[in-house]
């Protein structure tokens, strides 16, 4: 079974359960145009459909993976948990990104060292400055991995026909078909000013962003698409008038903070259009 490779943040481990029990009992082709971590993806292991997301270098990374797992896992033997070495890393890995190409061997590298940093830096963040400049600090672990040798194999078999794309989210309209999946999980409407997830890359996720993702939705559910959408409380306004959409709330744990002490269980909204008779089962309370 394949398991996340990267920690990330807004992570979906603590709500597999009660966003599968939304899925649909049957569907055909797996999408998922805000990969992240790929928590659920990875859970799921579908064998054919599309991931994305706009972060070139996470997309990079899933590509190397899938195409040249051996590679990296060499590549990845290289480094040293070491706090000079670290700097130097990201310095590297900032250079890197500034290459508008690059070789096969240079984006292993870049992939490697995201790995490397995403395991080493502080709690696992991964975080860009405006200019696009990977600025997350040291972090004291116990032994991180950073090799990853057996998850990366794993990951590499279940990526082998998977679509994968650097675009925006809105090009699942022309490759989703009727009676596949789309589960969208977007950077969060933050609830108050103080808790803004959306920052996680230097390009954020706007209100209007937002009212474009549930006018895809509704595209899609029109062409007979099954759509399931995770957010914050606050767009479950966007959502609650659109006909054969329903709106569920549940508590999850927030995994990665940049406190430690602001971990914690916070509300999050579940959108769907899988009819109720179709879906998996029911754990989910409906919104209020």
């Amino acid at each position: 079974m394949a398991e996340p490779i990267l920690k990330w943040v807004g992570g979906k481990r603590q709500l597999l359960s009660d966003l599968r029990s939304r899925f649909p009992i049957e569907y055909d082709q797996y999408h998922e145009p805000f990969i992240g971590g790929g928590a659920v993806f990875f859970k799921l292991e579908p064998t054919i459909g599309s991931i994305n997301d706009l972060n070139r270098r996470l997309i990079t990374f899933y590509k190397i993976i899938r195409d040249h797992p051996d590679q990296l896992i060499k590549e990845n033997q290289r480094h040293s948990y070491d706090e000079d070495y670290y700097y130097d890393a990201r310095d590297r890995f900032n250079k890197l990104h500034t290459l508008d190409e690059r070789s096969v061997k240079q984006e292993i590298e870049e992939a490697s060292l995201m790995l490397y940093l995403n395991r080493t830096g502080y709690n696992g963040l991964y975080r860009e400055n405006q200019s696009g400049g990977f600025n997350v600090p040291f972090g004291e672990h116990s032994n991180p991995d950073f090799i990853r040798k057996k998850q990366i194999r794993a990951a590499s078999a279940i990526l082998a026909d998977i679509d994968i794309h650097n675009a925006d989210f809105t090009y699942i309209a022309e490759q989703a078909t009727p009676k596949d999946l789309v589960y969208f999980d977007p950077p969060y409407e933050p609830v108050s000013k103080t808790a803004d997830f959306t920052q996680y890359q230097s390009d954020g996720f706007s209100k209007s962003d937002q009212e474009r993702l549930r006018d895809l939705a509704v595209r899609l559910n029109k062409n007979n698409v099954y759509v399931v959408i995770s957010n914050s409380p606050p767009v479950w306004e966007l959502y609650a008038d659109i006909p054969d959409f329903t709106v569920s709330y549940v508590n999850a744990a927030r995994m990665v903070n940049s406190d430690a002490s602001n971990r914690g269980d916070v509300a999050e909204v579940i959108i769907t259009n899988v009819p109720p008779g179709q879906q998996q089962q029911q754990k989910i309370c409906d919104y209020m």
